[in-house]
């Protein structure tokens, strides 16, 4: 019998670790989206920042591959899918890099990214065929607006137009929109459409969305593509809105309502963007995805108030019922969801004082496990982080009548000045309607506070810890 050589050893070993790594499940496809100004694409940046640059004195010692010396390497790959565009990490570090730095250009579509991560297997059957093993990592960057999109496929125009304006007949949507109702009630529902006409409304409908996301701070935002509309700028499928009183419309005239009168047009163009545009979107990606990371920023709704705050919630509510994986859900019947991890973090963790963060995640967990108590999530692992993707301030100590009070400290976004402040306390449960009269928030925005060279590591808070939850057992 004769002895195999070293060398053959070594190539037969080689050749069962490259079978068993396309056997064993060693591809990730993780979707990221987050709610109004919540920094995804700061968090993308840094996510990638970390894993290619491990090493250089990164900060990742609750990502295990990494705290047991068995991270090897990342490095970018070219992505899967060329006809979509590509996630502009470059641009970002550039940003970052910049005298002083700035903040990424938040992305306004869809992108994607391809990393392939080295490890050392530990615990998997990989560990007994080779000594190196591949995770391949798909990023797939997509709004939250487009996600806040998927209840309206289980919903009929007149039921969307009910909600709708019931939403923006409240306060703080109302001081705005009051000209924009009082326009579309005056309209006879069943005489013929004029285009232009639904053209100019739903361009002012879109208006008051952009308003509400990016002055008023709110989260529920539908139709999305209304303020992110990409390639579908300009085409009639984006050209409806939702009509006043439709309840008051009669039934009979209504359903039998043709394509060409203004009602029948609003609900046609209702329809087609249900169908081919939140749909499609689902059935092209969503069912794809195996993990998710929703980012969310609560403390911008608790500066703005009891409405904001409460808008936060509805968009948060919105997002579980998505995730519903029950046998009588809108996803299950329409397609195939595979996601078995979730993750909400809560963002600008470094905008309140260390010991404010425990209640931040309180906060969030309360905000998810509301909806969760009611809702069947037994096929998806959930947690809940505070995080901040590029971490901006430091920690400190100011005396306040000769006690000392935890401060931060940072360069204020809108004055470029470096401030020191006690932002305030976060509540650790959802706010009653004491709450709002008895607190105030000084939660201010803060930049960059140093220029970091490509080749180096953005500073953070959890990072690893949200590489640990998303990868860590792909990594074992």
């Amino acid at each position: 019998m004769s002895i195999l050589s070293s060398n053959t050893l070594d190539t037969i070993k080689a050749k069962a670790g490259d079978l068993l790594n396309r056997t064993v499940d060693q591809h990730v496809n993780l979707a990221v989206t987050g709610l109004s100004r919540s920094g995804k694409t700061a968090f993308i940046t840094s996510l990638v920042n970390q894993l290619i640059n491990e090493g250089a004195d990164s900060q990742l010692s609750f990502f295990n591959p990494v705290s047991q010396g068995r991270f090897i390497a990342a490095k970018r790959e070219a992505q899967k899918n060329i006809d979509i565009a590509r996630f502009t990490y470059e641009e970002g570090m550039s940003a970052f890099a910049e005298e002083p730095p700035k903040w990424p250009e938040p992305t306004q579509g869809i992108s994607e990214l391809r990393l392939a991560i080295k490890y050392k297997p530990k615990d998997s059957l990989l560990k007994y065929a080779t000594d190196m093993a591949t995770l391949t990592l798909d990023i797939t960057d997509y709004p939250g607006e487009w996600l806040l999109d998927l209840p309206m496929l289980s919903v009929t125009y007149e039921e969307w137009s009910e909600k709708m304006v019931a939403l923006l007949q409240q306060a703080p949507r109302k001081e705005f929109a009051q000209h924009w109702l009082d326009k579309v009630a005056a309209l006879d529902p069943f005489a013929p459409a004029d285009e232009e006409q639904i053209a100019e409304l739903a361009k002012e409908y879109a208006g008051l969305l952009k308003i509400f996301r990016e002055k008023l701070g709110l989260s529920v935002i539908q139709p999305g593509r209304f303020i992110l509309p990409g390639e579908l700028a300009g085409a009639p499928i984006l050209e409806f809105f939702p009509f006043i009183s439709i309840d008051e419309v009669d039934g009979n005239d209504y359903q039998n309502a043709e394509d060409s009168s203004l009602i029948g047009m609003l609900r046609a163009r209702f329809l087609e963007y249900r169908e081919r545009v939140v749909k499609r979107f689902y059935k092209q990606h969503f069912v794809n995805f195996d993990r998710q990371i929703v980012l969310a920023d609560c403390l911008t709704p608790l500066n703005n108030g009891k409405e904001s705050f409460e808008d936060l919630k509805m968009a948060i509510n919105m997002i579980m019922e998505s995730y519903q994986y029950g046998q009588s859900t809108i996803l299950s019947r329409l397609f195939s969801p595979k996601i078995d991890k979730l993750l909400f973090a809560a963002t600008k963790a470094d905008h309140i004082t260390a010991e404010q963060h425990v209640n931040l995640t309180s906060l969030l967990n309360q905000l998810i496990h509301q909806t969760k108590q009611k809702l069947n999530f037994d096929a998806i692992d959930m947690k809940t982080l505070a995080i901040a993707s590029v971490k901006t301030t430091q920690n400190g100590k100011a005396k306040a009548d000769g006690r000392a009070l935890p401060v931060i400290s940072g360069r204020q976004k809108d004055t470029n000045k470096t401030v020191t402040l006690f932002p305030g306390t976060v509540p650790e449960k959802l706010p009653t309607d004491a709450f709002w009269q008895q607190h105030q928030f000084n939660f201010i925005e803060f930049l960059p506070a140093t220029s970091i060279a490509r080749h180096e590591v953005l500073p953070h808070l959890r990072m690893d810890q949200v590489l640990q939850f998303l990868l860590g057992d792909k990594m074992s």
